[in-house]
């Protein structure tokens, strides 16, 4: 049987990689702090460990995106006590990572409803085996999203338009776009990040061409005042997910005019194809390597 302290670490490696945390010790939630930000007069974002989660507040009850890790929910529903007394309503998934789900069932307890795309309810029930190859283990029942799709969806609450709207196989196979019209913000979850490289978990649905259009998606909703909200990140603009678009077409190019050139995965990360934008990206768990690892995986499956 795995330790507590095994089962957390495999934990934050299926939400942010492996690679960067294969030599770390698991985190100490107890030590964590929620940091609470005003966004507009009654929508707010709560930073803790894990995914940036979202807060539409409003005499209705409060509209959630993404629960983080589980041993945070006190925590975050401390921090929403701060801002509302009204009851916690509705939780979106932006995708199935643990940093993003984790407190799903913990919410489920309290009467809120899931909400999430099709296939991020079925990789939750069924999930890919682990690192050591160890079965992996389904989430419990109370943490399955309640409501699915795969079509855009509207709730309509606290007098907003709540537009959720699938973004196919970017980041995974269940990545949704949450879209406020009336506060002119978009909640993306990581297939924008906005700290590391960016990440595409090919295991889990996503895709090179997925994260491409995803970027390209959330570039054609933005207009010049939009906020968007990385899972991972500070609140940012149209102009970065451009840039960060413009960044992995970059990479993607040299990557695959080395890979035309017979080079192997370890040739390929020595020619650093990022080099010209290492010093630009926030560091953060993903990175330049491991960002090259991905693409070239994506590229060379295609060319086979």
């Amino acid at each position: 049987m795995r330790t507590l302290a095994a089962r957390i670490s495999l934990l934050v490696c299926a939400a942010v990689g492996c690679a960067a945390y294969a030599q770390q010790p698991p985190p100490d939630f107890s030590k964590v702090e929620i940091k609470s930000t005003q966004i507009a007069a009654d929508f707010y974002i709560l930073e803790g460990l894990g995914g940036t989660v979202s807060v539409l507040t409003g005499p209705e009850g409060v509209l959630l995106v993404d629960s983080q890790f589980a041993p945070l929910t006190d925590k975050l529903v401390a921090a929403i006590k701060k801002i509302t007394n009204k009851p916690i309503r509705f939780l979106v998934n932006t995708h199935l990572h643990g940093d993003h789900t984790g407190g799903n069932e913990n919410f489920a307890k309290l009467g809120t409803i899931i909400f999430s795309r099709d296939q991020l309810r079925q990789r939750l029930e069924h999930p890919n085996p682990a690192a050591d190859g160890a079965p992996g283990k389904p989430a419990p029942a109370l943490a399955l999203p309640v409501v699915t799709y795969d079509g855009p969806v509207s709730i309509h609450v606290d007098g907003e338009d709540v537009r959720l709207l699938p973004i196919r196989n970017a980041h995974t196979d269940g990545d949704t776009l949450i879209s406020f019209s009336n506060h002119d913000i978009l909640a993306v979850g990581d297939y924008y990040r906005g700290i590391g490289y960016p990440y595409v978990d090919l295991k889990n649905g996503g895709s090179l061409a997925g994260i491409l259009d995803g970027l390209g998606a959330t570039i054609g909703r933005a207009g010049p005042n939009t906020k968007i909200i990385p899972g991972h990140g500070p609140v940012t603009d149209r102009n970065a997910v451009i840039a960060q678009r413009d960044l992995i077409l970059a990479v993607r190019d040299k990557v695959a005019a080395l890979l035309a050139q017979n080079k192997t995965l370890e040739e390929i990360i020595a020619a650093k194809p990022t080099a010209e934008f290492d010093a630009q990206v926030p560091r953060g768990a993903q990175t330049a390597d491991s960002f090259v690892t991905w693409m070239y995986e994506s590229l060379h499956h295609d060319t086979r």
